[in-house]
C-alpha cells in the first residue's frame, strides 16, 4: 500500500492474489541518491554501456533496448542479494499500486523469496489459501505444473496470481515433513475487510487484525468503540498470521493505546540517523493482551512490541516472524518500479528483531492437528494407498474421536474402519473411502474444534482475566 511522500510500513513481501505485498515503505525528507553525474564518469559505469553498445549491435538474434535495461535495472537489485528488493516491470508495478489499494482476486497468501524458494508468510483470513491450510513457512515450489524455484516474488505472483474461480494446483514442501503436499484450491476475491471483533465472557473485546492497510486505522476504532459501549472491561488483539502493512497506520493504532509520550518505534537509516515515533495520547485505558504467532511480521510485530515495551503488555502465542527492514519504491517513466530496504526498524527499547522474532511472555502452541492442510475433497483416499493427504487424515480422524489406529500415512484396514464409523455417524454413505463428503466435513468439523480448542485465546482469556479489576 505505498502512497507517495506518506510513511508506510513492510509487511512480508508480496500478496500471492495481489501480485504485489504490503511492503514496508519509507519515503525520508531530503535524501538523495548517489550522483548520477559522477557515476556516468567512472570506469564501471562506461563498462556496463559498453556491454550494451556491444550486445545491442552484435548479439546474433538482435536485443532490444528495453530488454537490456531492464535486464540490467534487474541484475542490479538481485545483486543486492536482499529477498525485500525487488525491480517491477511496468505491468508488475501496476498491479502493485492497483491491488495494494484495492479488493483484488486469487489464493490470498502473503509470499516472500528465500534462498531460491517461494515461502509463505501468511495466509489471509477468509480466503482459499486459508482454508486449505496452507501454513506459515510453506515453500510453493509449483503451481499449475510451473516451478517456482529461483523467482522472485514479483515474478512468483504472476504465475500464482489468476481471476476467481480459476483452480491453482500447488506443490508444497512442509518444514518438518517429508515428501511434498498437492494442495488444490479455487481462486477467489479476497476479502477486503481487516479487523473482526466480538464480545467474550466477562466483558473481554477481541479485535482480531488480518493486515495493516489503508482503512485499518477505521475498522479498528469502530470495532473498539462498539465493544466499549457494550461494556468492555479489557481488550485481547489477535495480531496471528497478520503479515503487515502501513506504517502510519500501525502509529496510529499504537498511539490509540499507549499512554501519552511513550515510544512506539524508531527507524534506523544508514548514516545512523533516526525517526522516532511517540504516542500523542491514549485513548482505551483498559488492560490489553495481544496474541503474536510465527505468522506476525513486520506492521504486526511493530504494534506487538510497542505494546509490550511501552505499554507493560504481555503476548501470548508463539515467536513472531522476524521482519525488520524498511522499503522504499522509485518510479520511473515507463510506469516500472524498483523496491528496496532503505533503512531498519527497532523496538521501542532499542532492539532490532529481524530474522529472530519476539518472544511471548506467555509461550502456548496450538494442537498439533492446527498445522494440518486441507484436503482436496476431489481425491479419493482408500486402502492400501500411502501418502502425506493420507497421513493428514488419519490425523483428522484421530482429533475427531475416530481412531485410525496409526498415523503413518498408509491406509490400511484400521484406517478404513475409522472411515466407516467417521461416515455412519455423520449421515454420509459407508464406504470406507475418503474423498467428497467425507473430506469436507472431517475439514468443516476440525475447524469447529480448532475454534473451541484455541489453547492460545484460552491463555490471553486467563491473562486478561486477572488484570481485569
Amino acid at each position: 500500500m505505498y502512497i507517495r511522500g506518506r510513511y508506510l510500513i513492510l509487511s512480508l513481501i508480496l500478496v500471492i492474489a495481489l501480485s504485489s505485498g504490503l511492503t514496508a515503505f519509507v519515503m525520508k525528507d531530503g535524501q538523495t541518491g548517489s550522483s548520477v553525474e559522477n557515476a556516468a564518469s567512472t570506469p564501471e559505469f562506461q563498462k556496463l554501456l559498453d556491454t550494451y553498445s556491444t550486445l545491442q549491435k552484435d548479439f546474433y538474434q538482435g536485443a532490444k533496448s528495453d530488454q537490456l535495461l531492464n535486464g540490467a535495472i534487474d541484475g542490479m537489485v538481485k545483486s543486492l542479494d536482499d529477498p525485500y528488493s525487488t525491480y517491477m516491470p511496468p505491468d508488475e508495478a501496476t498491479q502493485f499500486h492497483e491491488n495494494i489499494e484495492s479488493s483484488f482476486e486469487g489464493i490470498g497468501a502473503e509470499i516472500r523469496a528465500e534462498d531460491g524458494k517461494i515461502v509463505v508468510v501468511s495466509p489471509i483470513k477468509g480466503s482459499p489459501s486459508e482454508s486449505a491450510g496452507i501454513k506459515p513457512n510453506d515453500r510453493i515450489r509449483s503451481v499449475d505444473g510451473k516451478s517456482l524455484d529461483g523467482m522472485t516474488a514479483s515474478e512468483a505472483v504472476t504465475h500464482i496470481r489468476g481471476k476467481k474461480g480459476t483452480k491453482a494446483e500447488l506443490v508444497i514442501e512442509r518444514p518438518g515433513e517429508q515428501g511434498v503436499l498437492n494442495i488444490s484450491l479455487v481462486r477467489d476475491t479476497i476479502p477486503i475487510e481487516t479487523v473482526y471483533s466480538e464480545m467474550l465472557p466477562d466483558k473481554m473485546g477481541k479485535v482480531q487484525v488480518t493486515k495493516v492497510s489503508e482503512t485499518t486505522f477505521t475498522e479498528f476504532s469502530k470495532a473498539i468503540q462498539s465493544l466499549k459501549e457494550q461494556g468492555m472491561k479489557g481488550l485481547i488483539i489477535d495480531l496471528r498470521s497478520n503479515p503487515g502493512g502501513l506504517l502510519n497506520i500501525t502509529v496510529k493504532m499504537a498511539d490509540m493505546l499507549l499512554p501519552e509520550g511513550k515510544m512506539i518505534m524508531q527507524v534506523e537509516y544508514k548514516d545512523g540517523s533516526k525517526d522516532t515515533y511517540k504516542s500523542d495520547k491514549e485513548q482505551l485505558g483498559l488492560p490489553i493482551v495481544v496474541l503474536v504467532d510465527g505468522g506476525s511480521a513486520s506492521a504486526a510485530e511493530i504494534l506487538a512490541a510497542a505494546l509490550k515495551e511501552s505499554g507493560d503488555v504481555p503476548l501470548v502465542g508463539t515467536k513472531t516472524f522476524g521482519k525488520g527492514t524498511v522499503q522504499t519504491t522509485k518510479s520511473f517513466k515507463d510506469g516500472s518500479d524498483i523496491k528496496y530496504t532503505i533503512a531498519k526498524w527497532l523496538t521501542p527499547n532499542g532492539n532490532w528483531v529481524h530474522k529472530s522474532g519476539i518472544e511471548p511472555d506467555h509461550k502456548v502452541e496450538l494442537p498439533a492437528y492446527a498445522s494440518l492442510h486441507a484436503l482436496d475433497p476431489d481425491k479419493e483416499m482408500k486402502k492400501e494407498q500411502f501418502s502425506n493427504e493420507i497421513k493428514s487424515a488419519q490425523t483428522m480422524l484421530e482429533a475427531l474421536g475416530f481412531t485410525p489406529g496409526r498415523l503413518d500415512g498408509f491406509f490400511d484396514e484400521k484406517t478404513e474402519q475409522a472411515v466407516m464409523s467417521f461416515q455412519q455417524a455423520n449421515g454420509i454413505e459407508k464406504t470406507g473411502v475418503v474423498g467428497g463428503k467425507t473430506t469436507l466435513k472431517m475439514m468443516e468439523l476440525l475447524r469447529a474444534k480448532l475454534e473451541k480448542d484455541d489453547t492460545q485465546l484460552e491463555m490471553a482469556k486467563s491473562v486478561l482475566r486477572k488484570m481485569i479489576p
